[in-house]
């Protein structure tokens, strides 16, 4: 039996090692400043696309002072206007918060309300989104905008329309998406690049130990009581 999407993830490794090297280097100085200056990292991702914002939030080998923007729905209302302000309503924002958004499509109202709040704060966003199939589809949204277009940096996960990549015979539609495993790619590039950054500076990150090896628990609840006020709200 054939590795097929293995193979296709070779591909789509190689491809974003070339394409979003620069990007990925822009976004990983976002982060580092934030961070050094007191802010945390925030992440959003509907549906499927929660999957990214967890690479980079609350886990081993990430930055304590991170959390997820937490939909209730799991997605289920994110084509419908007005949910995004609600739940944005509830974000807690502070000056040097730098945000990710990750969105495949990038056109539903749900992350597009959620990037406008955070625009309108001064604060710096990274969309994460299959950008060549983002500019060539229409917004869900009335104000006709994509979420690309709200971006600092965006870090595209060359994925294509559908985001299923592979056929199987006798199957008349695609399967086994990329953009689960773009993400992870472009986020955890970005944050090793942060962390170089910060280290550079003279700065030593707040990182999570993971809580399966002696005295990582320990380690972890020590530091997360200095951003406590900050990570365990939405």
């Amino acid at each position: 039996m054939s590795l097929t999407f293995f193979d296709e993830c070779r591909k789509l490794t190689d491809l974003l090692e070339v394409q979003e090297q620069e990007h990925i280097t822009k976004a990983a100085e976002l982060v580092a400043e934030g961070i050094m200056n007191g802010g945390v990292t925030q992440a959003f991702g509907s549906g499927h696309s929660y999957a990214g914002a967890l690479e980079i939030s609350g886990r081993a080998g990430g930055l304590i002072p991170s959390k997820t923007i937490m939909d209730p729905a799991g997605g289920m209302y994110e084509q419908f206007e007005g949910v995004g302000k609600m739940l944005g309503h509830k974000m807690m924002i502070a000056p040097n918060d730098v945000f990710f958004l990750i969105s495949n499509s990038g056109r539903n109202p749900m992350s597009i309300e959620l990037a406008e709040i955070i625009k309108e704060h001064g604060n710096k966003l990274i969309v994460v989104t299959a950008l060549d199939v983002s500019k060539k589809s229409s917004s869900r949204h009335s104000n006709g905008k994509m979420l690309y277009e709200y971006a600092d940096v965006v870090l595209d996960n060359h994925s294509i329309e559908g985001d299923a990549a592979l056929s199987v015979a006798g199957l008349t539609t695609k399967v086994c998406g990329t953009s689960s495993f773009a993400a992870t790619l472009l986020l955890q590039q970005t944050m090793y690049q942060a962390f170089e950054l910060m280290i550079k500076r003279d700065f030593v990150p707040p990182v999570y130990k993971s809580a399966n090896i002696d005295g990582g628990m320990e380690y972890n609840l020590t530091i997360e009581k200095q951003y406590a006020d900050r990570i365990f709200h939405i």
